[in-house]
């Protein structure tokens, strides 16, 4: 049994579902070969607690997404196939310290920074982010294109201009800062460090990992800039979205299909074959969203690869495992400090130092003592993922082992590994640091579910070792090294592109290395459909046909 496609796409995650929207969009007829039973990776909305509390079961915050040239080129469509976001114009996410302090930020750039100590602080922080915002755009097709592309050039030019040679210095500087010396660097309080430094967690790093001089800035300008959008609905709406839109396109999603080999003839990719023996065939192009190591030492053979390759793929590092808890409440939080119960993100702790020191705990195989963790109220946004007088926490704990080999606090039984016991230990753990800053946070608790890291990595084959970015970001891991050096989107296989967040620009949900990829096989490959095809799959996205 065959099928035949001008590209096949393998793995639905957002960069899979981005590029075979552009694509099909273009005209081209597409296949996008899933796993798992839907599409969207670590996209999805579930009941897991009580019926009526609707959780982001993994990712949650659409920032890069609604930022993104992805979106840009697919939101009208999405939105027409019911895409809703909600945001906040007024508190953006704070940062609660162990002994209670908090550090506030708004999505006003102005209001934040008359709010980070002393008024030098504030204007220094204002300074930084207006010059990261203005730099923004070329920063980013500096760090997820090829650097020697022409659109590399063009962005270093630029880069050039606006900065000149001094200021051109002090990015590449900061791009070997890490966050906490950035952070000292910078400023005499301590308010920034510990409202932004939480942040990197998301990206995968530490404070103490270099490039934080320039992903905090980012991180903090994107935020103030975009918000935290959340999908009206729950984020499996978005999913939703793409699979109206690739339907409306003939787009062929195959799910529940493991992909064992990529096809090769003459030298270039010319499809897969299933797990269940199927040849998917691709004229023109193979898109993998795969894991360095999957597509170089699974899906190819050998002596394609070659040996220097293989081993560069087989010790691609992956970064510290998370896990992810869902709690269903009575009733909203009641925060000691107010101001939080209406604040969508909030972190608990001491930044640069309590999390430095979890981080490490964590990477040495101990589960920490004081563990960051991420809070998220989604329901101050979308009161439709809760019954009416209710409230939920979505909550990451990014600071964790795949394999625990001891507890900091020396009271947890590790011996079994992610036992369920051992899994919701760690989650009342959190929730007890959490107690301490709630006014009756245990009275209102209906129910927990705990997602363990080795649970992480069974549903989605990419989070090896249960690290859900999908590598290590680290400096040697990241921008023009990422996935692998000497190796970016375009393999060495003729018609093999390589996508997904272990390729440039890393993990997230802005869809860029797939859009980076479609856009470029848009525009610099001759695909000619047959003409009834693609006019079929025109006016079937469009709602009208010309072919009576």
């Amino acid at each position: 049994m065959r099928r035949r496609f001008d590209a096949v796409v393998v793995g639905a995650g957002i960069n899979g579902m981005v590029a075979a929207a552009e694509l099909a969009l273009a005209g081209w007829s597409v296949a996008v070969i899933e796993r798992n039973q839907r599409i969207g990776g670590f996209i999805a909305t579930e009941e897991r607690t009580k019926p009526g509390y609707r959780h982001d079961t993994y990712s949650s915050w659409h920032t890069q997404f609604v930022a993104s040239r992805a979106h840009a080129a697919l939101g009208e469509d999405l939105r027409r196939h019911g895409l809703e976001y909600s945001n906040t114009d007024q508190e953006l996410c704070a940062t609660v310290s162990y002994d209670g302090e908090v550090t506030l930020a708004y999505r006003s750039l102005r209001q934040t920074a008359a709010l980070v100590g002393s008024p030098e602080d504030g204007r220094t922080y204002r300074r930084c982010i207006e010059r990261m915002t203005r730099d923004a755009a070329d920063l980013s097709a500096l760090t997820a294109g090829d650097l020697k592309s022409l659109a590399a050039a063009r962005a270093a030019l630029s880069l050039l201009r606006s900065n000149g040679l001094a200021g051109c210095e002090r990015l590449l500087r900061d791009l070997v800062t890490s966050g906490r010396s950035w952070c000292r660097r910078e400023f005499d309080g301590p308010d920034v460090d510990r409202l932004w430094v939480p942040w990197l967690l998301q990206a995968g790093l530490s404070p103490d990992h270099a490039s934080g001089g320039v992903r905090l800035p980012a991180i903090a300008a994107s935020l103030h800039e975009d918000g935290v959008p959340v999908v009206v609905g729950g984020a499996a709406r978005l999913v939703e979205a793409f699979e109206g839109l690739l339907g409306s396109l003939a787009v062929e999603t195959i799910t529940g299909v493991t992909v064992e080999r990529v096809v090769l003839r003459d030298g270039r990719a010319a499809g897969v074959v299933t797990s269940g023996g199927e040849v998917v065939d691709a004229e023109v192009a193979v898109l993998a969203s795969v894991t360095p190591s999957a597509l170089y030492c699974e899906l190819l053979p050998p002596e394609v690869v070659g040996e220097q390759l293989a081993r560069e793929a087989r010790r691609f590092r992956h970064g510290r495992a998370a896990m992810q808890l869902h709690v269903a409440l009575r009733a909203p939080l009641r925060w000691d400090d107010s101001r939080l119960d209406t604040t969508p993100v909030v972190h608990l702790s001491d930044g640069s130092s309590s999390t430095g020191i979890a981080c490490a705990q964590a990477e040495a195989g101990l589960l920490p003592d004081r563990p960051t963790v991420v809070v998220g109220q989604q329901h101050v946004l979308d009161s439709t993922r809760v019954p009416p007088g209710g409230g939920a926490l979505w909550i990451q704990l990014p600071e964790v082992p795949f394999v625990p080999l001891g507890d900091a606090r020396g009271e947890l039984d590790v011996s079994g590994g992610w036992t369920a016991d051992l899994t919701y230990a760690c989650a009342y753990r959190a929730l007890d640091c959490l107690s301490r800053h709630v006014h009756g946070l245990r009275r209102a608790v209906l129910r927990v579910d705990a997602i363990s890291p080795p649970s992480l990595w069974d549903h989605n084959v990419n989070a090896v070792r249960g690290d859900p970015y999908g590598g290590d970001p680290q400096l040697d891991q990241s921008f023009g090294w990422r996935p692998l050096p000497g190796s970016g989107h375009r393999t060495a296989v003729r018609n093999l592109w390589h996508i997904g967040a272990s390729t440039r620009p890393g993990a997230g949900l802005s869809g860029a290395s797939g859009h980076l990829v479609a856009q470029r096989l848009i525009g610099t490959t001759c695909v000619q459909p047959r003409a009834r095809d693609a006019v079929s799959r025109w006016t079937k996205h469009h709602g009208r046909s010309f072919l009576r």
